[in-house]
């Protein structure tokens, strides 16, 4: 849970902790394990490479849900905007432009959400 705030912050997991139901705990217990406890933890890479892996595997499947949210995690993880561009190239060569062309709008989009709520 605490790689979990690190990374996606309070507010974001307090609001998912709030709305969760006997129906669907066991995925946030699944997801706040294996993701953020096993994965998100493992010592190899920095929260700032997991944040621009993330992101471009999110925008290569088309969870654009999950882009905006983890581009609103960098503030957390310290990729910056140059990086997140850096990883949405890759996603173009690998996943196709069209794929990477939908992200880009919605990174564009968090992006300047975020700068508007920090002025």
């Amino acid at each position: 849970m605490a790689t979990r705030r690190s990374v996606l912050g309070n507010d974001h997991v307090d609001r998912a902790q709030a709305k969760k139901t006997a129906f669907d705990e066991p995925f946030q217990d699944l997801i706040t394990e294996a993701a953020w406890g096993h994965v998100w933890s493992r010592p190899h890479w920095t929260k700032r490479e997991r944040s621009m892996v993330t992101l471009a595997l999110l925008a290569a499947l088309g969870h654009h849900d999950e882009v905006a949210m983890h581009v609103r995690a960098t503030a957390n993880t310290g990729a910056t905007p140059d990086d997140i561009r850096e990883a949405m190239l890759h996603v173009a060569i690998y996943a196709g432009v069209p794929a990477a062309n939908h992200a880009i709008k919605i990174v564009k989009q968090t992006l300047a959400e975020m700068e508007e709520a920090s002025t």
